[in-house]
């Protein structure tokens, strides 16, 4: 996700964190008002891992979803073009355009040399070595893959046991868990460039609030029946390591931050 800063300036981590705050403020409303009116009041992925056979399809379902709410509040770099100035007309809807190439140099640019080098850089999507890069793919991000992986086990534990469903307590729990995946993506989708890594920061920093409820509320549930103690002392060394683990890849966020000041 690209968008305009605003005012020219580069935001800092404190002046992301007040926008993206009220943008997650109108966002919840919108949740709350559809669930209130169509989901029947249930979280939405309750409702998604009845619709996917695979537990991580429900999870990259639900993050999509989750993003869509809060990018419709984010305005884009485009919005901001003004129809009102000056183009030549002639230049966009040119009826031959191979006039605007006419002295463009076939010669410098052969097409297999292109793909070619096109190619070249899709390595770099699949190298943690440029994981915390605009080159990077979010894929290769360990603690998104363990976030991801970590929700779908609790898809999978609610499907197997559905009265856990009646447990609000429960809910929320996982809720809070599936919230650690969205935040990471959300914060991965601004990328790496110095005037919106602010705003990775900031939902990254709302990851580590996620996982922090999260572990929190497990430790309310480890003696209602919820889980057996395998299975609670599982899920705290996930959700604890998971919370350590994003918590340094803030501070490597932070790092990249003041070194490119």
């Amino acid at each position: 996700m690209r968008i305009n800063n605003f005012d020219g300036d580069i935001w800092n981590e404190h002046q992301w964190e007040n926008h993206i705050n009220e943008v997650e403020a109108k966002s919840d409303q919108l949740k709350e008002f559809i669930n209130s009116t169509w989901g029947e009041g249930l979280p939405n992925w309750i409702h998604l891992m009845k619709e996917y056979s695979s537990e991580l399809d429900a999870i990259d379902a639900f993050i999509e979803e989750e993003l869509l709410f809060e990018e419709a509040y984010f305005p884009e770099d485009d919005d901001d073009f003004d129809s009102d100035d000056d183009i030549d007309e002639d230049i966009l809807f040119n009826e031959d355009d191979s006039e605007l190439f006419d002295d463009f140099d076939d010669d410098l640019y052969d097409e297999d040399e292109i793909e070619d080098f096109l190619d070249g850089e899709d390595w770099k999507k699949n190298s943690e070595d440029y994981v915390m890069s605009d080159y990077g793919s979010i894929d290769n991000l360990s603690i998104y893959d363990e976030s991801r992986n970590l929700g779908a086990y609790l898809l999978k534990y609610t499907d197997v046991n559905p009265e856990t469903l009646r447990n609000s307590a429960f809910v929320q729990f996982v809720s809070d868990t599936l919230q650690v995946s969205c935040k990471l993506a959300a914060g991965y989708g601004f990328g790496f460039d110095q005037d919106v890594l602010g705003a990775n920061i900031v939902y990254t920093k709302k990851a580590l609030y996620s996982a922090n409820r999260s572990l929190s509320i497990l430790q309310t549930l480890k003696h209602r029946g919820i889980f057996t103690r395998n299975d609670y002392f599982r899920l705290h060394e996930w959700i604890f390591e998971l919370r350590n683990d994003i918590g340094i890849y803030i501070q490597q966020l932070r790092d990249k931050f003041d070194n490119n000041i």
